[in-house]
């Protein structure tokens, strides 16, 4: 097991992509941050909470359940477990920063903006990541990236988030020490 990156190194690089969000020119009341289920949730909400310190107003935050329209339902469980998706406002129009921990083979932002585009049409969709480990197997790519991670098939990258795991941080497992 390898520390990918730290409590301080989390932060910092959730500070950084919300100022190369704010780059980009767009106003607030055009921006929304939309979390993917689950750890893209917390750092969903936390570049929300600094672009409101920066900027002195909130963009429209959301969560984003994406297991049914996964492309491996079938292959994941039995009954597999649905979270909760909340966009309580329109997306029509709007510049939309998908936010996940880790992007992988891409399938999950595939399927995230199928169930974006049943909530309307924005303007644009972005995809912010705290960790790209590359592997890709659809041609996604994401616009903002807190750290690559080249990685091999027989490791894992894990983000541990306080608010669900109680503490921060990022790890590189081999196989073996995944289910431990």
């Amino acid at each position: 097991m390898v520390r990918l990156m730290n409590e301080e190194d989390i932060r910092r690089a959730l500070l950084r992509l919300s100022h190369q969000v704010l780059e980009k020119g767009v106003e607030v009341a055009d921006l929304i941050i939309v979390g993917i289920q689950r750890r893209g949730v917390p750092l969903a909400k936390r570049m929300s909470k600094i672009i409101e310190e920066f900027k002195g107003k909130k963009p429209g935050t959301g969560i984003l359940d994406i297991t049914l329209y996964r492309d491996d339902l079938t292959q994941i469980a039995y009954q597999p477990i649905v979270r909760s998706t909340d966009i309580p406002f329109s997306i029509d129009n709007k510049r939309v920063v998908l936010i996940d921990d880790v992007l992988y083979t891409g399938r999950t932002v595939r399927a995230a903006i199928d169930v974006l585009i049943d909530f309307g049409r924005p303007q644009k969709i972005e995809l912010a990541v705290l960790v790209d480990r590359g592997h890709r197997e659809l041609p996604i790519r994401a616009d903002y990236v807190g750290k690559n991670v080249p990685t091999s098939s027989e490791e894992r990258v894990e983000v541990k988030v306080r608010e669900i795991d109680g503490r921060d941080e990022v790890l590189l497992l081999k196989k073996s020490e995944v289910d431990i």
